[in-house]
Parts: C-alpha cells; sequence; structure tokens
C-alpha cells in the first residue's frame, strides 16, 4: 500500500501536469490543429511551478496527454522551452509556411514605412532652391 507521502507527491504532480497543460494548450493555433505548439517559460515562471526537472518531467507527461512529441530544453539562464517536434501533415505545414511568410513580409513593409516616414519628417539639410551664382558676390 503506498504511503500517505506518496500519493500527497503524485497528486501534486498531477496537478503540476494539468497546470503546464493547460499552459501548453492555451498556445496552440486551431488551424493547426494540435501541431506547432510550444511554450516558453521564463526562469521566474518555472519557479513559481516548482524544480525545474519536476517541470520538465510534467511538460513532457502533458505532451504525451495533448498527442505531442515534446522536448523540452533549459537555457543557462534558466528559460524552459518546451516544444512539440511531431512531424505535421502537409497542408499544415504548407498553412504554417504561408503565415510564416506573411509575418515576415509585414514586417518588411512595416520597416519600409518607418524609414519612408523617418526620411519625410527628418529636416533637409539641403538648400530648397538653386543657389543663385550672383549670390555673395
Amino acid at each position: 500500500m503506498p504511503s500517505r507521502k506518496d500519493e500527497l507527491a503524485e497528486l501534486r504532480f498531477a496537478k503540476l501536469v494539468n497546470q503546464v497543460k493547460a499552459m501548453m494548450s492555451a498556445g496552440l493555433k486551431p488551424e493547426y490543429r494540435g501541431f506547432y505548439g510550444q511554450l516558453v517559460l521564463a526562469r521566474e515562471a518555472v519557479a513559481e511551478l516548482g524544480e525545474v526537472a519536476e517541470v520538465r518531467r510534467a511538460a513532457r507527461a502533458a505532451g504525451r496527454q495533448l498527442g505531442w512529441k515534446a522536448r523540452t530544453h533549459v537555457t543557462d539562464e534558466g528559460t524552459l522551452f518546451i516544444i512539440d517536434d511531431r512531424d505535421p501533415p502537409q497542408e499544415i505545414r504548407e498553412l504554417a509556411a504561408r503565415r510564416s511568410a506573411e509575418a515576415v513580409s509585414a514586417v518588411i513593409a512595416n520597416a519600409r514605412a518607418e524609414a519612408r516616414m523617418l526620411r519625410t519628417s527628418a529636416p533637409s539639410t539641403l538648400r530648397t532652391r538653386p543657389r543663385d551664382p550672383d549670390e555673395g558676390l
């Protein structure tokens, strides 16, 4: 018969799995049908959840429940990355590629618009009228 301490540890772990699973699910885009999941937790967020090793274990368990092939990585600074490493179907890959291209295009368009605004709003250092050759004599 398991001890009361083991039961409490299992309950705490199940609660942690549910917390992490909810965070992982919240970031999913419905149009990707559960693929391309990812969650990035800063060191402070990981510390609030518990020990890094336990949070990673919970993330992998939550990933299995979501059907993910969950990969976890902790940086030297303590940031935890949880990524769904499954190979999505072709139509999902194509949709994600289009969305990525649109996002990059929007960033480039915004950068160009900002540069244009800076050029047109900056005070001109050039003379506004041609110099008269007789001026200054």
